[in-house]
């Protein structure tokens, strides 16, 4: 099995507007780098590098989902590498949700998941917590830099 990951956000500021530029003009570095990192598998996106084009189910917000072979993968490149700097400053191109944004779950090896299917997983977590089905970080015991290296 392989690990898929939703996170999805609603942008502060249309996309072309200067005071996102700084995201906007460094997506295609961090998701290039994604790509070339030890367990990366499949990456959502159109031809432009990424999918903050593609519309979503969700009114108004943009998603970002991708496999990996194992969650030790895709630990290492959140924490570990220039996405965290990224991360680290989502509070200033993207509003806080009330609900759930990030979710994982389970999928077979060669299976690319359609965003219905990753809302169905996040309308899952949000309705029942932690489950097999559909969890977040917490739901892992065996990787834990989420808790340490998270911005506040």
């Amino acid at each position: 099995m392989h690990l898929a990951q939703l996170n999805i956000a609603v942008a502060k500021y249309p996309l072309d507007d200067p005071r996102i530029a700084d995201f906007m003009n460094n997506l295609g570095r961090v998701n290039a780098l994604a790509r070339t990192m030890p367990g990366y598998v499949w990456m959502h996106k159109d031809d432009s590098g990424h999918a903050m084009n593609i519309p979503t189910p969700w009114p108004d917000t943009v998603a970002n989902m991708s496999v990996w072979e194992t969650p030790e993968h895709l630990e290492h490149f959140v924490w570990n590498t220039v996405h965290k700097r990224f991360y680290n400053r989502k509070h200033e191109w993207f509003s806080a949700m009330k609900s759930h944004h990030f979710v994982m779950w389970w999928v077979e090896e060669g299976h690319q998941p359609s965003l219905q299917e990753a809302k169905e997983r996040l309308d899952h977590l949000d309705a029942h917590g932690n489950t097999d089905h559909a969890f977040d970080w917490a739901h892992l015991p065996h990787v834990k830099l989420w808790q340490s290296q998270r911005c506040g």
